[in-house]
């Protein structure tokens, strides 16, 4: 298959762009790994509300907030308050868990430094 006929007719996916974007640059790269978290919550949260049927100026009413401040909160690209996260939990009828945990390679150390 020739290169032209495997192309996407849009372009490329978000996604890949940010891949290659990540690929190119170290700040970048490292932005979207402390972004990572983050974006994370945001794709349940928006799962979690779309399942449900509510629209991000719902949810906002149902918090408290604006719909700006869902809509930022849904990209993923900005941390959000514990007491949001709870709200927007109550909102929803979802419960939150945390989890605290070392990391692999922190545990590694500490194996280490204690031979």
């Amino acid at each position: 298959m020739s290169e032209m006929a495997s192309m996407n007719p849009i372009g490329t996916s978000a996604e890949e762009a940010a891949t290659e974007r990540a690929a190119r640059s170290a700040e970048y790269r490292a932005e979207r790994e402390r972004l990572a978290f983050w974006s994370d919550i945001a794709a349940q949260i928006i799962l979690l509300r779309t399942r449900q049927g509510i629209s991000q100026a719902e949810l906002a009413k149902r918090i408290g907030t604006s719909y700006s401040a869902i809509s930022r909160l849904e990209r993923g690209q900005h941390a959000t308050s514990g007491e949001t996260l709870r709200r927007i939990a109550q909102a929803l009828g979802i419960q939150i868990r945390f989890e605290l945990r070392e990391s692999p390679t922190y545990e590694a150390e500490r194996e280490i430094l204690s031979a």
